[in-house]
């Protein structure tokens, strides 16, 4: 007997749909990813370290946080924060900002990165 292509592209599509949910962004992984941020960025916002506050990030221009020294490689970047954009800085934030003043290596793993930035999505 011949299934119908609707019912077997439907049994093809089920596996991968129950997949999805273990590949989506876990904010909770992410708030627990940023202690290593941490060190350097807090989450409150007007309240900078080393690095300038993150709280707002996501729909901020690179290189606005008042009362922060940037160096001048991030104030020209010209660049506003959003997931693709965050994701590829945060892989390496020196490749994607030569002369930044951010030392950090960046985050390799994937899924990490992604918990990160929706838990960056989350402070406004």
């Amino acid at each position: 007997m011949r299934l119908p292509i609707s019912r077997l592209g439907l049994g093809l599509l089920l596996p991968l749909v129950a997949m999805w949910p273990a590949a989506a962004a876990d904010v909770e992984a992410g708030k627990a990813d940023f202690k290593k941020c941490a060190l350097c960025h807090t989450t409150e916002a007007g309240k900078n370290k080393i690095g300038p506050s993150l709280f707002g990030i996501v729909g901020r221009k690179a290189g606005s946080v008042e009362n922060f020294n940037y160096s001048e490689a991030m104030k020209n970047f010209g660049h506003t924060w959003d997931a693709a954009t965050l994701d590829t800085y945060l892989t390496d934030p020196r490749a994607t900002v030569p002369q930044t003043k951010m030392i950090f290596p960046g985050i390799k793993d994937e899924k990490e990165r992604q918990d990160i930035i929706a838990y960056l999505e989350t402070l406004k």
